[in-house]
């Protein structure tokens, strides 16, 4: 489905991704973990269209898009829930799920993907008519999920979504991450430094340090590595 060669990104003189290459097959869930300034969220963005690369391909369904808009990829099937969740705080809950859905022309469409999440986030049904703002971390990224899935993606990009979030919440999350996955097939790519529920959730993963991939493999397998149980797992 996603195929990532070779890209860099740089931010002035600073190269943040360097000859990144990396792939998702239809329906898997694939992690990126490493630490603070790895270029996890920077990949993210360039997937997504909102950094450009300064050199490498980026191939979604066989097109090369790395020269696409972000509405180009949107509409392709690709959405971003992204770091720190970024909810617009004077909206109510329901309307940043709609903001979401501004490329679903069909309404009843849109209706049927809005009922679907409240499915899966019961309590933005509660919630709906509340702003945004004044909700609780773990609500707030329900909403961002939610507001991604509103693009009806194929492909879905999790930008730390259990940063700040108490145990519990990031239990839930996890389990609805995992329901998604299941229930639609969707693939989902998960930035995490929460490393152990990263392995834990996903078929394939990579490991990110200053801005190329170390190391990678499946998700259990990486569990089991010493080099990842005492850099990333504190084992």
């Amino acid at each position: 489905m996603l195929e990532v060669r070779g890209i860099s990104v740089t931010y002035g003189a600073l190269t943040a991704v360097r000859n990144l290459s990396l792939s998702v097959a239809e329906g898997a869930i694939v992690s990126l973990i490493g630490s603070n300034g790895a270029g996890k969220t920077t990949t993210m963005k360039a997937i997504i269209g909102l950094k450009p690369v300064s050199c490498g391909e980026i191939y979604f369904d066989g097109e090369r898009i790395d020269g696409a808009s972000a509405p180009h990829r949107v509409g392709r099937g690709i959405a971003l829930s992204p770091e720190g969740r970024r909810v617009f705080p004077q909206m109510s809950v329901l309307d940043n799920l709609l903001v979401g859905g501004y490329s679903q022309r069909d309404k009843a469409h849109q209706k049927k993907t809005l009922e679907q999440i409240y499915g899966y986030f019961p309590r933005l049904v509660e919630r709906r008519s509340q702003m945004a703002g004044s909700l609780s971390g773990g609500e707030q990224q329900m909403v961002a999920i939610g507001r991604a899935l509103m693009a009806k993606p194929r492909l879905l990009l999790l930008d730390e979504p259990s940063l700040g979030l108490a145990p519990i919440i990031v239990e839930e999350i996890a389990r609805i991450i995992v329901d998604i996955n299941r229930d639609i097939g969707m693939s989902i790519i998960l930035v995490e430094q929460n490393a152990k529920l990263a392995l834990n959730l996903c078929n394939e993963a990579f490991v990110l340090e200053t801005g190329a991939v170390a190391l990678s493999g499946k998700g259990k397998d990486l569990l089991a590595s010493d080099y990842v149980r005492r850099a990333y797992l504190g084992i």
